[in-house]
């Protein structure tokens, strides 16, 4: 198994890394482990062109400083980190109803600084069980649709994209991606011809 952390707190970088956009770009320059895509950092996450002003270094609370420049004042930002966390709290009250999870912690977790963990209530514990994201995404309720296109149009704005649709070819999308990643390459990788 793979696991691949990016250890960010801030609801704008969430929301990039969740869009159409670095999906496409992974996807098309990850690799594959067996019939899988495998998101592959090197060429898919060093080689992203993410928004003029907000790559996870220019967002990054600098020390004894509290939000980053981009973070407390940029419209496009703010409108990014307002889907996501749209998107995020939807996907949480799925994954976990109210009605079948309570919250709980341990006065030791407490101690510790751990969150709070779901756990089912009496009954429901085969129900959460099957709530997961990959269950989620494989049915695409028009919820979850509409919160990635409202996330969508907040990034595209951000690249300054005023004429993106939904129905934008993806092969559109990746060769503007490419361009952006071969215009700011001057030393930084750069990513192969995705298109």
């Amino acid at each position: 198994m793979l696991l691949i952390a990016i250890a960010r707190a801030d609801d704008l970088t969430f929301g990039i890394l969740h869009s159409r956009f670095h999906e496409l770009w992974s996807l098309r320059l990850g690799t594959s482990l067996e019939d899988r895509p495998r998101y592959t950092p090197t060429t898919t996450f060093e080689t992203f062109p993410f928004p003029t002003g907000m790559t996870p270094r220019d967002t990054a609370p600098k020390q004894g400083q509290g939000a980053p420049p981009c973070m407390a004042g940029d419209i496009l930002a703010a409108n990014i980190a307002a889907a996501a966390r749209h998107l995020d709290q939807m996907r949480n009250t799925w994954l976990n109803p109210p009605e079948w999870v309570e919250w709980v912690i341990t006065p030791e977790e407490e101690k510790a600084g751990f969150p709070k963990r779901p756990v089912a209530k009496p009954g429901f514990a085969a129900e959460v069980k099957k709530r997961t994201l990959t269950n989620l995404y494989n049915a695409r309720p028009a919820w979850l649709d509409l919160a990635h296109k409202a996330l969508d149009a907040a990034v595209a704005a951000a690249y300054g994209w005023e004429d993106y649709s939904p129905a934008m070819p993806d092969d559109d999308i990746l060769k503007r991606l490419l361009q952006l990643n071969l215009e700011r390459s001057g030393g930084i990788r750069q990513a192969s011809s995705i298109v």
